[in-house]
C-alpha cells in the first residue's frame, strides 16, 4: 500500500536487498506501474559466481523483472573485501553486458571501500552512509567520506546515499539532516526509509520545494519507533556506559534495553563501532 501510493505520487527509486525479504513487496507494487519508469536497485552479499547467479535470479523471479535497474555488493569494507568477492563482480559485470543488469556497484559504510571502486572502472554506483554527524561511518569523519565521494562523482559514478538520519538517531535533528545532504550536488539520490502515508507525502514534498524545511520538525512522529539492537551487536558495552538514562544493560550475554527510559535520543549509537543501533 505504502510503495503504491509512493508510485502514484511520483516516487520512482525503490532500494531494496536480499537481506530485507521485501521482493514480493516490490513486485506486487509494480504492477500497478510502468515498470520502465521505476529504478530498482537491490544488493546481495554474493563472492562467487554461483552465489552471484543465485541472487541475481531471486531478485529477477521474486519481483518479476527482465532486468534489474541497479545490483550492488552488500557492505563491502576495503579494497581486500572487494578482490574477495571479485568472482561475483565479475559474473553481474557480464550480466550487465547481456542487459539483466543496467549498472554494478557497491553499498558501505567504509570510507576505504570507496577510495577502493575509484580503481575500478566496472563499478559505476556507489551506495554509502551519508548524515551530517557521519553516523555508522566505520573509518573516518562525514567530510573524510565525502571527499572520496565528490572523487567517484568526478569520475562519472553515480551515487546514492543511505541513512541520511542515521539509522533514525538523528530524527530530533531532521531539518538539519535533510537540510545537509540535500545541499551537496554530488548526491545523485537518497534512500529514504518511510513507515507511514504521512510520511511518504511529507519527504515528496521536501524533495519537490513544496514545503520549507523550517517548521517541519513538529510533523515528526515518533511515536511508536523503539530503540532497536541488531544481531550483530558484539556486546562491547559502551552503549551502555554512555547511556545517562541507564535505559541499557547487559543481561544473559545481550544487550538489554529499558524502552519506558529509553528517550530515543540516540546519543548510544554514537559509540557504536558496529553501527547496531537504530531507531526504528
Amino acid at each position: 500500500m505504502i510503495l503504491t501510493y509512493a508510485f502514484e505520487r511520483g516516487v520512482n527509486f525503490v532500494d531494496t536487498a536480499e537481506l530485507y525479504g521485501t521482493y514480493p513487496h516490490v513486485k506486487n507494487a509494480l504492477k500497478n506501474v510502468n515498470r520502465q519508469d521505476i529504478v530498482i536497485a537491490s544488493k546481495s552479499y554474493a563472492y562467487s559466481k554461483k552465489t552471484a547467479e543465485q541472487s541475481l535470479k531471486k531478485a529477477l523471479t521474486e519481483m518479476d523483472l527482465e532486468y534489474i535497474d541497479i545490483f550492488l555488493l552488500h557492505e563491502q569494507e576495503s579494497e581486500h573485501t572487494l578482490r574477495g568477492h571479485f568472482e561475483a563482480l565479475e559474473y553481474l559485470v557480464k550480466m550487465k553486458e547481456k542487459g539483466y543488469i543496467k549498472a554494478v556497484g557497491l553499498s558501505t559504510h567504509y570510507i576505504a571501500s570507496v577510495k577502493a571502486s575509484l580503481k575500478y572502472k566496472e563499478i559505476d554506483i556507489i551506495h554509502p552512509i551519508v548524515n551530517m554527524l557521519g553516523l555508522g561511518i566505520q573509518d573516518g569523519s562525514v567530510n573524510d567520506m565525502l571527499r572520496e565521494l565528490k572523487k567517484a562523482q568526478d569520475m562519472g559514478k553515480g551515487i546514492y546515499a543511505m541513512k541520511p538520519f542515521g539509522g533514525g538517531n538523528l530524527l530530533n535533528s531532521f531539518e538539519d539532516c535533510f537540510a545537509f545532504v540535500l545541499s551537496l550536488s554530488y548526491i545523485h539520490s537518497i534512500a529514504i526509509g518511510m513507515r507511514t502515508i504521512e510520511e511518504v507525502q511529507m519527504n515528496i514534498d521536501i524533495f519537490q520545494g513544496k514545503t520549507e524545511l523550517k517548521g517541519i520538525q513538529n510533523k515528526i512522529n515518533i511515536s511508536g519507533k523503539k530503540l532497536n539492537i541488531a544481531y550483530w551487536c558484539d556486546r562491547c558495552g559502551k552503549c551502555v556506559e554512555v547511556c545517562g538514562f541507564k535505559a541499557l544493560a547487559i543481561k544473559k550475554n545481550k544487550i538489554y534495553i529499558d524502552h519506558e527510559k529509553c528517550t530515543l535520543c540516540g546519543y548510544c549509537s554514537k559509540y557504536c563501532s558496529q553501527f547496531c543501533i537504530k531507531i526504528v
